[in-house]
């Protein structure tokens, strides 16, 4: 009987420590400061209708309820911080544009239960560089993970439109 708790005890512990893990990783704020290092621009908001919103919906291939979006913006440096749902639970993507391309894409915060491996810098880095062509798609190929497909899926949705966002911000200014 005392084995069984103890081992009951020990499950709760190992499943409260991996759910710490990857919850936050990193915090939108902190994010926004290293980026612009600590001297972080005003936070700007785009509104989110007409055919910008049927582009994030076409990229999203689902409705997207989100009335506008907040964003970072110093020269040609954008930092979108977006959330997408991975296979459940919403995942918090953090990524930065300059001169439509991505210089980096990070997860800030994992809320699934699986497919944490998207958190690892190896992954994140593949997006480095990456640009949208004129159909709204990346123009790379991005390797997925096995068992993380959903939340790969994510990851390059939400990359996609922090891409397709930020030349609208260049066009605006």
């Amino acid at each position: 009987m005392i084995k069984k708790i103890l081992l009951v005890l020990l499950f709760c512990n190992i499943c409260a420590a991996s759910a710490a893990i990857f919850k936050d990783i990193q915090k939108p704020g902190n994010f926004v400061s290293e980026v612009f290092a600590n001297k972080a621009p005003k936070a700007k908001k785009m509104w989110i209708k007409g055919e910008v919103k049927n582009n994030i919906e076409k990229i999203l291939q689902h409705p997207f309820s989100v009335l506008r979006l907040r964003y970072w913006k110093k020269g040609s440096q954008c930092l979108w911080i977006i959330d997408e749902i991975g296979k459940e639970e919403a995942i918090t993507f953090g990524i930065v544009v300059q001169d439509n391309e991505v210089l980096k894409a990070k997860v800030l915060t994992y809320r699934e239960t699986r497919g944490f491996e998207i958190i690892r810098k190896a992954f994140q880095d593949q997006y480095h560089k990456t640009s949208l062509e004129k159909s709204l798609k990346l123009n790379k190929n991005i390797d997925g993970i096995s068992g993380a497909t959903l939340s790969v899926r994510a990851m390059s949705k939400v990359v996609r439109i922090a891409l397709y966002l930020s030349t609208l911000t260049t066009e605006n200014e």
